[in-house]
């Protein structure tokens, strides 16, 4: 696809031939600490996706994706999404969903088979499902609805899921995070494949600065950012965003999220969507995307 009159949003479209920095991301799919990264990564992305590659690993043992959770782990996971006051459905469901996530994990490896992008989607999508609609993300019925969602092929998803192409998949990326010393997660690893100099590993979650500045470090300069599309874009391509995730990547207040995502309701482009006490918002289909096919075209360049 290529960019056209647009182009000054996307200098990803035509930025570096080759990237010099590659980025690896360690996640649990399922832990909360690791969701919450997501609007500080996408901002990365957007800001100077020109200048890097992102891998997403997977990280975990066997073992520990086996294991039973414990309490005070659920605790944790729900107290961040949920209002203090969950039904007694709600709280035998939410033990459910984190006392079993191998399935889960294998899911994500399947996914990636089809492309790094479908990955990708999934990813997001099955976070989504687990913490802003609390649904079993352990069921492979769960799965294969996110997986329909994301576009994936669904019989070479179904295949895929019980193979070991997957299994071989996860234990790579398990085998690479514990080359890595990978002991926490989320974990970033950055890469400098020009100069070869050695990475930089940073494990824990931080703001956003925190990883600005350390892209800055192994690029060796302050770069100018590429300009952010309309905040409609992004819902477009996203679907679907919380109000803080919003105001992450735009640097705007919760307050000025909201006005200007009333505009977008007002006209018909985005609806609301209450998830506990948390805002989110969905885009609304039509049959007008050529600006969004711009976005599409900066985010396979790389992004």
């Amino acid at each position: 696809m290529s960019c056209n009159t647009h182009d000054q949003y996307f200098s990803h479209c035509h930025g570096h031939p080759q990237k010099p920095i590659e980025i690896y991301v360690f996640i649990d799919p399922l832990s909360p600490d690791c969701w919450l990264l997501e609007p500080s990564i996408k901002k990365l992305k957007m800001k100077y996706g020109r200048f890097f590659t992102l891998r997403t690993v997977t990280s975990s043992s066997i073992n520990a994706l086996n294991r039973k959770r414990k309490k005070h782990l659920l605790t944790e996971a729900w107290g961040k999404f949920a209002t203090k006051t969950q039904t007694k459905k709600e709280q035998m469901l939410s033990e459910q969903i984190v006392t079993s996530p191998y399935l889960a994990s294998l899911a994500l490896k399947a996914a990636e088979l089809q492309g790094r992008k479908c990955g990708m989607k999934f990813l997001r999508l099955i976070q989504e499902s687990l913490f802003c609609h609390q649904q079993d993300v352990t069921s492979e019925h769960v799965l294969l609805e996110n997986a329909k969602s994301a576009g994936l092929d669904i019989e070479e998803f179904q295949r895929d899921i019980h193979s070991q192409s997957a299994v071989k998949a996860l234990k790579c990326d398990m085998k690479i995070a514990a080359e890595m010393d990978v002991s926490e997660l989320p974990t970033f690893a950055f890469f400098n494949t020009v100069n070869g100099d050695e990475g930089l590993k940073i494990s824990g979650a931080y703001s956003y600065d925190v990883y600005e500045e350390i892209l800055f470090e192994m690029i060796g300069e302050k770069p100018t950012p590429s300009e952010r599309p309309p905040i409609e874009w992004f819902i477009a391509y996203f679907q679907f965003a919380s109000a803080k995730e919003i105001a992450v990547v735009y640097d705007l207040t919760l307050e000025e999220v909201e006005r200007e995502m009333k505009k977008l309701a007002f006209a018909k482009k985005v609806e609301r969507v209450q998830v506990h006490q948390e805002m989110f918002w969905r885009y609304k289909e039509d049959d007008h995307h050529s600006d969004l096919d711009v976005y599409r075209c900066e985010n396979e360049h790389g992004c």
